[in-house]
């Protein structure tokens, strides 16, 4: 049988837990929120990066029968990645893609130009960060993600 006193240290222990609670859990809360965004923020730039290897990869390759009439490789390649990044949730109306010389970031880049080739290209993705956040961002701390490959205007040909 509990007596008067034991109930009293009972109820009194459960409410220094409830004040120790509500001490932690903004901070346990935060953490954890903190981290969501975190991993979310790292998933996406590693997303780019993923994105500008696999576009630079196929404008590297023999195009020979992989464009469809009158397109260029240019633009093959940007609408691969804007394709590639929808796919996992980005709004391509967000996403920049460019293709320029290596040497002069200035300078776009003629993928189809016979001149170009064995020469060395940039493939340069930018999102803005809002667009990969889970939590609003306002405009004045919004800033751009960025990914980017060098690779060579090679035209390998693939193997069997």
């Amino acid at each position: 049988m509990k007596t008067k006193r034991n109930r009293n240290q009972e109820t009194f222990r459960r409410a220094a837990v409830a004040v120790e609670f509500a001490f932690v859990a903004p901070i346990l809360f935060s953490t954890a929120l903190g981290l969501i965004e975190l991993s979310r923020a790292y998933d996406g730039q590693n997303l780019l990066e993923t994105a500008a290897r696999e576009g630079a990869r196929f404008a590297s390759m023999d195009r020979d029968g992989m464009l469809p009439e009158g397109q260029s490789t240019n633009s093959k390649l940007v609408e691969d990645v804007k394709k590639f990044l929808a796919s996992s949730g980005l709004d391509p109306s967000d996403i920049s893609v460019s293709v320029t010389d290596a040497d002069d970031p200035n300078t776009t880049f003629d993928l189809d130009d016979p001149a170009n080739d064995l020469k060395l290209f940039q493939v340069e993705i930018t999102i803005p960060y809002s667009s990969v956040s889970f939590t609003p961002v306002s405009p004045s701390n919004d800033y751009g993600m960025k990914a980017a490959i060098v690779f060579r205007n090679g035209r390998a040909t693939l193997s069997q």
